[in-house]
């Protein structure tokens, strides 16, 4: 029974969502981030506060939550020419992928995520891929992931799970995992520390967050808690 745990936290949404499910599941839970040159580097700051709220406010998980960890992977913005990692306009590029799409970032993520959890006896890597509401990031889908997940076994020689609790579900769902494992508590926490938006803009705040609210981050995070709101409304 694995029982220890590493989440990939950004600092986002998703992120935030899938550590509420790690520490709901798992009795030890570590987090790691990543600063690799990302424009909307407010995370970074954003993923302190959310760490420091969960342990104010969720006493009960505050006991699970061991060390967080911070990773400069500032390489990954030297060899990308992205629009999460220069100041340009986001667009679709000729491949169909829009230009927000970083090449061999979840790659390196969980590359870097597996060698800290097999130093630190960690046995599950988590990470807020997902499927559904996306990008068509080729790196965000399962079977990648899946792969990965052979692959990284194999090279450490230690079984090393990758666990993905939003792939298949939308934002709207993801809205309300975080409404079922923390209650309104935890939709306020992410409502207001979490940081989604591509551009960095926490200057505007809406009913579900901070952002521009007209990057394609932020359109996936609108839409999903204005559907989760009316449903919720109507019951």
């Amino acid at each position: 029974m694995n029982n220890k745990a590493l989440v990939l936290f950004s600092g986002g949404q998703d992120s935030t969502t899938c550590l509420a499910w790690a520490l709901d599941r798992y009795q030890y839970v570590e987090t790691i981030g990543f600063s690799y040159g990302q424009r909307h580097a407010i995370e970074l700051t954003c993923r302190d506060q959310v760490i420091e709220q969960l342990r104010v406010h969720f006493p009960a998980w505050s006991a699970r939550l061991g060390n967080d960890h911070m990773l400069d992977l500032s390489v990954l913005g030297q060899i990308s020419d992205t629009a999460l990692t220069q100041d340009k306009a986001i667009e679709f590029e000729q491949s169909g992928l829009p230009n927000t799409f970083v090449p061999g970032r979840n790659l390196l993520f969980f590359n870097f995520a597996a060698a800290l959890a097999y130093r630190r006896g960690l046995e599950v890597l988590v990470g807020g891929m997902c499927e559904t509401d996306y990008s068509g990031y080729p790196d965000c889908r399962d079977n990648t992931l899946k792969s990965l997940q052979v692959s990284l076994s194999l090279g450490l020689d230690r079984p090393m799970v990758i666990e993905t609790p939003l792939m298949w579900i939308d934002k709207e769902k993801t809205w309300d995992m975080a409404r079922t494992l923390g209650g309104q508590p935890l939709v306020q926490l992410i409502e207001e520390h979490t940081h989604t938006c591509y551009l960095g803009d926490r200057q505007h705040r809406h009913p579900w967050g901070y952002g521009c609210n007209q990057c394609p981050a932020c359109d996936l995070r609108r839409k999903g808690y204005e559907l989760y709101k009316s449903a919720h409304e109507n019951h």
